[in-house]
């Protein structure tokens, strides 16, 4: 059998996304689990969050795993990658955006999840009608020796929805859950603290994620990501 073809940044980069793809559907399914039995409604968006979350890695896990089996990358000749990595993100921003509104704004937690709602349906529907327009590759050369990189096209539409639900997602649970933090006081204060830091961590590591090609670095984005749903777990749970 010929030796796999990838490059050291090219094993850092399957195995990170694949840890990612892994922890975050697994530990979306455990806090979806663990909310129902404690009946802790914020858990149960923190898990559904996080479980889409993981799922924006579904292409680069199965890629990964191509590679493994045949020495070389997935066909994406039909942009088949992208689609199935952007298709989730929508629902990081809805479940994130609600989970925010109802421990910030609970008064106004449905008009919030409409808006978003509304927004993500247009950001995938623009996704699928028009991929070439959306999503942009950088296919590695020789096949198989690094993960094909997919990102969305920075003047797109999606891209800009994009931008919208991450900055939406730093103002409202970032911030608003530091200053929620700085009013309150004892443990209070302290789950607060997590839940803003949790927020601020996940959104550098996606921008950071999104934006730059496939490096070393990349070990302590995606660990960045994979703190950021610890410390979620410990602001919310009892």
């Amino acid at each position: 059998m010929a030796p796999i073809p990838l490059t050291p940044v090219g094993w850092l980069n399957g195995f990170t996304a694949s840890g990612v793809f892994l922890f975050s559907v697994i530990f979306g399914l455990f806090a979806m689990y663990k909310a129902r039995k404690l009946h802790l409604n914020p858990l149960f968006y923190i898990g559904l969050t996080y479980f889409f979350a993981g799922l924006i890695f579904t292409g680069d896990f199965l890629d990964f795993l191509t590679v493994l089996i045949t020495q070389n990358n997935m066909d994406n000749s039909l942009g088949i990658i992208g689609l199935i990595n952007w298709m989730w993100f929508p629902g990081v921003a809805i479940f994130g955006m609600y989970f925010g509104a109802e421990l910030i704004v609970p008064k106004k937690k449905w008009t919030i999840f409409t808006i978003y709602l509304i927004l993500g349906i247009i950001f995938d529907v623009l996704l699928f009608l028009f991929p070439s327009s959306a999503l942009t590759y950088t296919t590695p050369v020789p096949s198989g020796s690094d993960l094909i990189n997919d990102s969305l096209i920075l003047e797109s539409i999606p891209s800009i929805l994009a931008m919208i639900f991450l900055i939406s997602i730093l103002i409202l649970d970032g911030f608003g859950f530091l200053r929620k933090g700085i009013q309150s006081t004892g443990i209070i204060r302290r789950k607060f603290f997590y839940l803003s830091l949790g927020a601020f961590l996940y959104i550098a590591g996606g921008i950071l994620d999104g934006l730059f090609d496939p490096g070393f670095y990349l070990i302590f984005v995606r660990a960045a990501m994979i703190v950021s749903a610890i410390l979620f777990y410990l602001g919310v749970k009892k």
